[in-house]
Formats: structure tokens, sequence, C-alpha cells
């Protein structure tokens, strides 16, 4: 096989996948520079893929499409062989733990690892604050406890090799997405998880406000080695919300070396944030670099089956038995994120208990017709359309217009979804206000979309940030 297949193949695979699968996915893959030759009449085609996470990952989601576009390139069958790239041999004095003995080193170990200066660090026979007493980790919130769904997968996979594996692979994983929608609730489970293997490890929850505000009181009483003795001699850091270190300097250097420290003793740091790494403002480049250094992972908006469950979840947990007809009415009607779901469900249980009535869906819909009503007293068609347009920077008038080009269908067909999803507009109603399109034409935009949307994560993504900002 030569290198010029393959990237026959690629723009195959461009031209059909949306940008961000393929730059994510596909782009990085090498294929390897030497000729397999036929295998059973077969072209074999065999690509290295960095690390075991991404070979499960794309074996099981693109390596048909792989298969297909090669074949198609080539004129004949070809086949897709993934095998995963050597490992690169560890930095001197950082040689790596197996698998086998992940627990925590012994303390002289882990101060000659974690402190720039050994000599400020605490007494080597000092015990370390007990861990169950210190990790600040809800118990509740367990891999056992959180719905899966197509919004978390590649998350919740993730999250469940670190804690299976903490400092083997995935080092650091960077949680990203919207508020709500669960971020939380998987670091959490992850350090519950170590510590129900290893109880003696030494875990630390806490949002970035608290490293923020622990850097400023060192800072005022000079005791820096208080703070790297707390933050460098853990296996597990995490930390939510890294995007509130924007613009604070001394928290970013503080946080770098606690990073390196405990990246070069082979602790896990699993970060959150409400957007990827290179999308974070006023964080020094260096920092930013090292987020996407490991692994970064999307958390998507849930999708209808997924709210669905949670809210039958959570009503169980509340020993309350949720009919499944009223768990779709209120999953179709609040769609941001799983906590304004839980807000929802708790107006029904409390709406159900002091009325002393069964829950269904005239009850669910008294319970939260404030919602309701300001859904649709907000929500307009041409208020969709001047959304949409602002979005993909295009006309408002192009919404209603003859042109045809994809730059402005597609936006237009979006905004037709999201009429038909998002207010009581007829397909007929809605066509009229599309330039007098008929409701074919409409019906056809939404079908699309809202296909679509099941299959591109990008999509929805756009779409979840659209209904949020049309919701206000």
């Amino acid at each position: 096989m030569s290198t010029d297949l393959w990237q026959r193949g690629c723009e195959r695979l461009a031209a059909v996948l949306p940008e961000q699968q393929f730059n994510t996915w596909i782009r990085p893959l090498a294929p390897m520079l030497r000729d397999l030759g036929p295998a059973e009449g077969v072209d074999v085609v065999a690509v290295q893929v960095p690390n075991r996470f991404k070979l499960d990952w794309i074996r099981s989601q693109y390596a048909g499409r792989i298969e297909s576009a090669l074949t198609e390139a080539a004129g004949h069958p070809v086949r897709l062989e993934l095998t995963l790239a050597p490992r690169a041999e560890p930095l001197p004095g950082t040689a790596e733990r197996s698998p086998a003995n992940h627990g925590p080193a012994n303390a002289a170990t882990l101060v000659g690892h974690a402190l720039e200066r050994p000599g400020q660090a605490r007494a080597v026979g000092s015990p370390p604050p007990p861990a169950a007493t210190t990790h600040r980790l809800n118990t509740a919130l367990t891999f056992d406890t959180l719905v899966a769904g197509r919004a978390n997968q590649m998350a919740r996979t993730a999250a469940l090799h670190v804690a299976g594996a903490p400092g083997v692979m995935y080092n650091p994983l960077f949680i990203y997405g919207g508020v709500g929608l669960g971020k939380t609730h998987l670091v959490h489970a992850v350090g519950n998880a170590l510590l129900k293997d290893r109880p003696d490890a030494r875990v630390l929850y806490l949002h970035a406000e608290q490293f923020i505000s622990d850097v400023v009181k060192n800072y005022q009483r000079k005791t820096f080695d208080e703070l790297k003795a707390k933050y460098h001699s853990l296996d597990l850091l995490l930390i939510d919300d890294v995007q509130f270190f924007a613009g604070k300097d001394r928290t970013q250097e503080e946080f770098f070396n606690a990073f390196e420290a405990l990246l070069t003793k082979r602790a896990h740091i699993i970060m959150t944030s409400d957007t990827y790494p290179k999308g974070l403002v006023d964080i020094d480049e260096r920092l930013t670099s090292r987020f996407d250094a490991g692994l970064t992972v999307a958390i998507e908006p849930p999708e209808l089956e997924m709210r669905v469950a949670i809210l039958m979840r959570k009503a169980a947990a509340e020993n309350t038995e949720m009919p499944e007809d009223v768990a779709f009415f209120i999953a179709k009607n609040v769609r941001a994120n799983v906590r304004e779901l839980e807000g929802a469900l708790r107006k029904v249980l409390a709406y159900s208990r002091f009325s002393h009535k069964d829950i269904n869906i005239a009850l669910a819909r008294d319970a939260l017709k404030d919602l309701l009503s300001i859904q649709n007293r907000q929500i307009g068609v041409e208020n969709i359309q001047k959304t949409v347009a602002d979005f993909y920077k295009i006309k408002v008038a192009d919404m209603y217009s003859k042109k045809r080009p994809a730059s402005i269908a597609r936006p237009r067909q979006i905004a037709m979804y999201l009429a038909k999803d998002m207010t009581k507009k007829s397909l007929p109603e809605i066509g009229e206000l599309f330039g007098g399109r008929d409701h074919t034409t409409v019906l056809h935009a939404v079908r699309k979309i809202g296909a679509e949307r099941t299959t591109n994560p990008e999509l929805n993504q756009q779409l979840h940030v659209l209904e949020q900002t049309l919701k206000g």
C-alpha cells in the first residue's frame, strides 16, 4: 500500500464526515510506511493508532467507513488493519509503574518527585492526611448512578479506563461540555472507584476556585511549601472548571508546577471545563498545550431517550414510580441539561405530593406551567431565523430567499427544524414564513436535520447552543 492511497481515502472521508470528527479521529492516523501486500486477494492497509481507547473507538465507529473509502479509492477491495503505535520510552528518572503496581509510592519517593526543593518537604516519617476525610468526594456520584448514553459515551469510557489504571493512559483526561451535563458526576465517579480499589490512595476533588483560594491564602502567608505538600503528593487530582484560572497568572504558575510534578510521578489528573483546551482564553499557552496532551473528550447534551432514562432513574431513587409517558413529556420540554431536567422532576414530584394526586401528563403540565409558558412566549419563528442567521453569519433575508448554496441552505434547514421543534406552528405556516415554501420542503428539512443530529456530535452541539440561546 502507498501513502497515496491513504491520502485519496482521506479525501473521500473528509467530504462526507463533519469536519470536527474528521480532524479528531481520522486526520491524526498514521499509515505504516511498509508494503504489506495483498492477503487472500484483498489489499491490506495498516494504520497505527496512538492508544487503546482511540483504537477501540475508531474500530467501532469508523473502521467500516475507512475501508469503504479506501476500496473506492483503490478500485478493488481493501482491508483496514488497525494497530497500536509503539509506546515511547519513559524519560530518564521517570520509570513507568506497571499496571499491577499502581499503589502510592512510599513517602520518600513522593517527596523526591513532588517537590521542586526537597529540603522543604514534609518530614519523610510524617503521615499523610487520611484520604477518607480529605478527598471531598460525593460518595453518591458513582459509575453505577451515572446514566450512560450516546451523549457521554466517550467520556464515560475514558473515565472507566482511568479508574481501572490511573497514571497509565489518558493523562491528563480533559472533559468539556456545557453546564449541567454530568462532568462533575463523572470525575467524582473516577475518584470513588479508585478509593474503592485502593482506600489508601491520595485523591482530591476540588473546584478551580478552591485552588485559586489556596494560592491566595498561601501567597499572603508566604507558605507555598504547604501548597506544594498538599497538591504535589496526590495520586489523583480531580479539578472542575479550569476556565476559572483565566487571567490569574500566579494561580496558573502554581497549577503548572503541580501539574508537572504530578505527571512526573505518574499521578493522574482529570480536569473539566466549559470549552475545549484551545478555546480557553487568558490562560497561558504552555498550560493549554498540556491540557490537550492527554485525551480530550466532550460530553454532549443528552438525547431524548437518555433524558427519559435519567428521569426514570431519578424518580426511582426518590421511591416514586414515574410513568413512561410522563417522563417523555418532561424530557421533550426540558432539553437544556441534566441539572434542569432534575429540577423539573423535583417540581413534578413535589406538586404530586402536595396535591395528593397521581403523576400523569396533566399534573406534569400544571407543575411545569411557568416553564412551558416562558418557552412558548419567548420563541417565535422570526426570532429563530435571526438567531440562526447570526450564528452562521448569514443575512436574515437569506432565510426566505430563493438562494440555494450550501452555506445558506443548511442554516435555513436548521432554522426550519428549530421552528417545528420549538414553536406550535404547522408545517405550512413555517413554509410560508420561509419565503412561501411548500410544507414538504419544511418536512424534508425537519427529518434531515433530526436524523443527522443523532449521528453528528458537532451538529448536535450547535443545535444545543442555538436552543439555549433561544430559551434565554
